[in-house]
Order: C-alpha cells, then sequence, then structure tokens
C-alpha cells in the first residue's frame, strides 16, 4: 500500500501545491482545510505521517497536536508544522507539543520532500525503501549510487535526481514542467530545455553500446522510464558471449 500523507493546511493555494508534488513523489495524499475536520478526521484514521499548518480555522495546529500526542495510537505518528513563524521562541513552542520538524514558509520543496523522506526512514522504515530496480539498473538512496548488470555509473546530483523520480514511478510519462516540479522544484526557474541536457547526459552515463535505453522518449508528451525495460533481459557483455560461444 501506498504511504498516506494527511496535509492540514487551510491556504488552498499552498494545498494544491503540496498535493501536486507528494503524489508525484508516489503518495497518497489528503488534503484537510480546517482544524476542526482534521481533528475528527485524524480520530478515525491515522495516517503514515502529518503536515500541519499552525495557523488554522477552527483548531489551531499546535492544539492538534498536543491532543494526538495524548491519544496511545497517535504518540508517534510523524509531525512536520508548516508556518509562517521564524522566531525561535515559536519554535520551540511547536516542537514542545510533539511536532517532529518545523518548517518556515516560504520553504524549498525538494527540501521538504527530503525532510519527510527523513521521517518516514525513521518512523516507518518498511515504508520507504532505500534501494530502487528496475531491469538492471539499482539506485540506492542512502549511498547515493547506481548499478547497471553489476557495474557502477557515475552521475550528477541531477542525473541522480532524474533517475530516481523516473523509477519512483516506472512507465508514467513525465511532461518537462511536471520533471522540472518534481526534481528541480516550483520555487526555481529551469528553463524546459534544461531538462533535454540532462536527459542527455543521464542517458550517455547509464547506456553503453547494445544496452537498451531505459529512458523513453514520448514525441510531444514528455519522458517515461520504460516498463517494457522493466522485464527485459540484460544485454550480454561481450566477455560473456565469448565465454558461452566458447563454452
Amino acid at each position: 500500500m501506498k504511504t498516506r500523507i494527511v496535509v492540514v493546511e487551510d491556504e488552498e493555494a499552498l494545498g494544491v501545491l503540496l498535493r501536486y508534488n507528494l503524489e508525484a513523489e508516489g503518495y497518497q495524499v489528503d488534503v484537510i482545510e480546517n482544524g476542526d475536520e482534521a481533528d475528527i478526521r485524524l480520530k478515525e484514521e491515522m495516517p503514515d505521517l502529518l503536515l500541519l499548518d499552525w495557523m488554522l480555522p477552527g483548531l489551531s495546529g499546535v492544539e492538534i497536536c498536543r491532543r494526538l500526542r495524548q491519544r496511545p495510537e497517535t504518540e508517534r505518528l510523524p509531525i512536520l508544522m508548516l508556518t509562517a513563524r521564524g522566531e525561535e521562541a515559536e519554535r520551540v513552542r511547536g516542537l514542545s507539543v510533539g511536532a517532529d520538524d518545523y518548517v518556515v514558509k516560504p520553504f524549498s520543496m525538494p527540501e521538504l520532500m527530503a525532510r519527510i523522506r527523513a521521517m518516514l526512514r525513521r518512523a516507518r522504515p518498511e515504508k520507504l525503501s532505500t534501494q530502487l530496480s528496475a531491469g538492471d539498473i539499482e539506485l540506492d538512496r542512502e549511498t547515493h549510487r547506481v548499478r547497471r548488470s553489476g557495474r557502477e555509473i557515475k552521475l550528477g546530483p541531477t542525473e541522480f535526481r532524474l533517475l530516481e523520480f523516473f523509477m519512483e514511478s516506472p512507465g508514467r510519462v513525465f511532461s518537462r514542467e511536471q520533471l522540472l516540479d518534481g526534481v528541480w522544484g516550483r520555487d526555481i526557474y529551469v528553463d524546459e530545455r534544461t531538462v533535454d541536457v540532462h536527459i542527455g547526459r543521464l542517458r550517455k552515463a547509464i547506456n553503453r553500446a547494445r544496452e537498451r535505453d531505459p529512458i523513453r522518449t514520448v514525441r510531444g508528451a514528455g519522458y517515461a522510464l520504460d516498463e517494457q525495460f522493466l522485464t527485459a533481459k540484460p544485454t550480454p557483455t561481450r566477455a560473456k558471449v565469448r565465454e558461452a560461444a566458447s563454452g
């Protein structure tokens, strides 16, 4: 089952942005805009992680956090608070009522996603695999290592994140705009042609002669990790061909 994240945020535009980016990461997302409604729904079903705004209509985020920590079934629920309050006293207050982490608006979306992954890794390690695989490609999120057919592949940070992004949703076609949002973040302006440049670098790094290209270009739509590549047999190396012939 997908990791379920509940976002309690009354700012509609931010709620839409968070849903978009979290779903792009493969999470199941529910957005609630009212503190009283959030209090009721969190009693009915507990998520894997809670993104909680400080200032809300009805119950405040601080009060919701305090109540959650008083209930045995939610006392260990990972809670990340979102707020415009940046003063030290307010951060201390948020953490003192039980929040696990604290992000001040405006924030970097890639940084927020990294914090969420770190929190899930600590609280629910079974929910967030550190190893991704597709066909003969293996990616390790913790060590930032990539291997194809056993050989190590050197990737830059952006190419690594691109490959990780594709491997999280194999077969799904992403437009250049979606790749910019998911890999670079919405708060950073990058020309869409930059995506093509980094896709080219990624292909050059992971593909050798006779190896199948796992990145599929969909004309007029974008790019995808080819779902047919997932079950494709690895192309034999020259050494293995010679070995088989001599045998």
